[in-house]
């Protein structure tokens, strides 16, 4: 499965905000690419009148912050892409609606539209800017790319799809792409501006900071806090914060000759070695690969055999029955601890949607009287209509949810934060679980390899389907 980066979407020259939303949900929902509307799953919305939930949702944004901003991002946007004949569009909107929901943990209301239109099933996700509360907005972040792709290759390995490995990249970090002209940071220009005023041998403390002051650093203290400010930074920077061999008493060691000052330099931390799957030398070579790649893939595969052989002495499984129940132990507690999360964000995602139609539901309750009233006018329906739709939407959640009794918002509150403190403690067991299982895994299927294992299993098989 292969993913694109986040695409923030605007409103672009030309179009409103509702117009915007409007032609951005138009093109993922084409029927004609979704057959007819059947792979379309949405959370937190109503698929059907997500542009004006969307657009109602800026509204209330608007009331509650105050906060505008010219052009905006109105939505998100991420593409997912499928091997195609491996999975079918039932099973990519479903890992779509996974990805969404633990990408965003019930903030956001989304769309999932699985395209069929193409020789290969790819989904197209669309995430409302403005969480249910309402509140704040989602933030695309640095390292955004990233975290896709991990969660989206969780996600596929989890459901035994396969992934692109190594994904090329497109562009340069962006301080590789400045090179020698990359800027550096606030801290690092204040240690930089600290050791060349060390270097002039003040008295003392008030000394150093004089010097600073005269380079052009703004000095400040609050009780015996003392915080820096180097030119054109908004923000001042503590003392205690530029890390060891910076602090006050540091500082005042150095000065008096009992310490000298070393420049802090960044720490470099040597990659874990990471074994890998044997390469099936004789299937690359009936694939075309030439001689100098079997000589390079044996070569290979004698290292990562020797890395299983030192794991399986290190950790006492030598014995092949050891390893294979190990794995599935490993195996099972990771289905256990991946269901037990899955659980929580579907239940989480439910009081998100469920929180916001209760909200909607009383804003949206005396308009939707006066409609009453009217005798369902459809010139009141035309003035009113997104705050009836909204009203409509939410009955009709309740509806499907057989909910008699509305629960109170603060129950709502109070049941999510209980299950979001559960989640969050099951994720590092949850992480450990799964790095055990994927190096189990690894290992074994190694193992399997060296003895053949794999070879026999098949001819068991097929002599099995003979008789």
């Amino acid at each position: 499965m292969a993913t694109t980066r986040i695409m923030p979407l605007h409103t672009g020259k030309g179009r409103s905000v509702g117009t915007a939303i409007s032609d951005i949900l138009d093109y993922v929902k084409n029927p004609q690419k979704t057959d007819g509307g059947r792979l379309i799953t949405s959370v937190g919305c109503d698929s059907r009148i997500a542009d004006a939930e969307f657009l109602f949702s800026k509204g209330q944004y608007l009331s509650i912050t105050g906060r505008t901003q010219e052009n905006a991002v109105i939505a998100y946007h991420v593409r997912q892409s499928f091997r195609p004949g491996e999975v079918t569009p039932e099973e990519a909107n479903r890992i779509g609606v996974e990805f969404a929901q633990r990408f965003l943990k019930g903030n956001n209301a989304f769309i999932v539209c699985t395209h069929i239109d193409r020789h290969h099933v790819h989904n197209h996700i669309i995430w409302n800017s403005t969480t249910l509360a309402c509140d704040r907005k989602f933030r695309n972040f640095w390292g955004s790319t990233k975290a896709v792709r991990n969660l989206s290759d969780t996600i596929c390995v989890e459901h035994q799809l396969s992934i692109v490995e190594n994904p090329k990249r497109h562009g340069k970090s962006y301080n590789k792409w400045l090179g020698d002209q990359a800027k550096p940071g606030h801290r690092e220009l204040l240690r930089a501006a600290i050791a060349g005023a060390l270097e002039k041998k003040p008295a003392d403390l008030d000394a150093l900071l004089k010097l600073l002051q005269e380079d052009g650093c703004e000095v400040t203290r609050r009780g015996k806090a003392i915080s820096l400010r180097a030119p054109g930074w908004k923000s001042p920077a503590r003392l205690d914060s530029l890390k060891e061999g910076y602090t006050e008493d540091d500082l005042i060691a150095i000065i008096s000759g009992k310490k000298e000052h070393a420049p802090r330099k960044k720490a470099v931390v040597a990659p874990a070695q990471k074994t890998n799957l044997l390469i099936d030398i004789q299937a690359k070579l009936d694939a075309g690969k030439g001689a100098g790649y079997e000589r390079w893939a044996k070569v290979y595969n004698l290292k990562q055999m020797a890395q299983t052989m030192n794991y399986l002495r290190e950790h006492g499984l030598l014995d092949y029955t050891e390893l294979k129940e190990k794995t599935d132990a490993a195996t099972v507690r990771f289905i256990a601890l991946s269901a037990q999360i899955k659980a929580a964000e579907t239940r989480m995602a439910e009081i998100a949607v469920l929180k916001t139609h209760i909200i909607n539901y009383a804003k949206t309750r005396e308009v939707f009287d006066g409609y009453k009233a009217s005798k369902y006018s459809k010139k009141y329906l035309a003035e009113h209509e997104p705050d009836i739709l909204l009203h409509r939407a939410a009955k009709k959640t309740f509806n499907d949810m057989g909910i008699q009794k509305l629960p109170t918002v603060k129950s709502l509150q109070e049941e999510y934060a209980k299950l979001l403190a559960e989640k969050k403690a099951a994720y590092a067991d949850y992480r450990r679980s799964r790095d055990e299982m994927r190096e189990l895994l690894t290992h074994r299927a190694n193992v399997d390899k060296i003895l053949g294992t794999e070879e026999r299993e098949a001819e068991k098989q097929k002599e099995h389907e003979q008789r």
